[in-house]
């Protein structure tokens, strides 16, 4: 393949997550993985971002599917998970064990991945939360990955940016979470170019 035919190729990022990643209850070009393609492009990236986002998914769902999730031909990935898991109570070892392996498995591929972390609510109980809020900087640290703290930044708890089920971005939450993510994203391919330079 020649230098010209590999720019025109576009860096190709798999969001894998659950409904926050999938859109729920939102029209299809207002999801997050599209948002997030359209603000690249406006910044001149030639980036295709993949919705592998599925409600209801908790972090061992996401690993059951990962490898056919994330095809041959994927660049870098972003992983959203962990949100079900809390509503669930799911024991944070469980999660701990499927994001870890997920992680593993990503660098084993060579492929750069964002972090998008969760946070567990404080009626779970500290001790729960202390567990679960840990898994995701303990676990970008451990395998290269970049964190994104926490995926609702700025929108948790507003009724004015949240669905009227209180768990779900509105489209105006969604564009709130791609700017405040995007520098995260423009880290994550730049990681891709570096690959591609060596």
């Amino acid at each position: 393949m020649n230098a010209g035919v590999a720019a025109e190729r576009p860096i190709t990022i798999v969001a894998l997550g659950d409904s926050l990643t999938a859109g729920y209850g939102l029209r299809a070009g207002d999801a997050f993985p599209v948002k997030v393609q359209q603000a690249l492009v406006a910044k001149g990236e030639n980036v295709r971002v993949i919705n592998a986002g599925v409600s209801g998914d908790t972090a061992s769902g996401g690993l059951a599917r990962l490898d056919w999730s994330v095809a041959e031909g994927t660049d870098a990935v972003i992983v959203e998970l962990g949100a079900n898991d809390v509503l669930r109570g799911v024991d944070p070892k469980v999660t701990r064990r499927a994001i870890e392996t997920m992680l593993r498995r990503l660098q084993e591929r060579h492929l750069p991945v964002l972090l998008a972390g969760m946070l567990a609510p404080p009626s779970l109980g500290a001790e729960y939360a202390g567990a679960f809020d840990a898994i995701y900087p303990d676990l970008a640290a451990r395998y290269d990955a970049i964190l994104y703290p926490f995926f609702l930044t700025g929108v948790a708890a507003d009724k004015a940016l949240n669905q009227p089920d209180g768990l779900h971005p509105t489209a105006a939450g969604v564009d709130i979470i791609v700017a405040r993510i995007l520098p995260d994203v423009e880290r994550l391919i730049a990681r891709v170019k570096m690959n591609e330079s060596r």
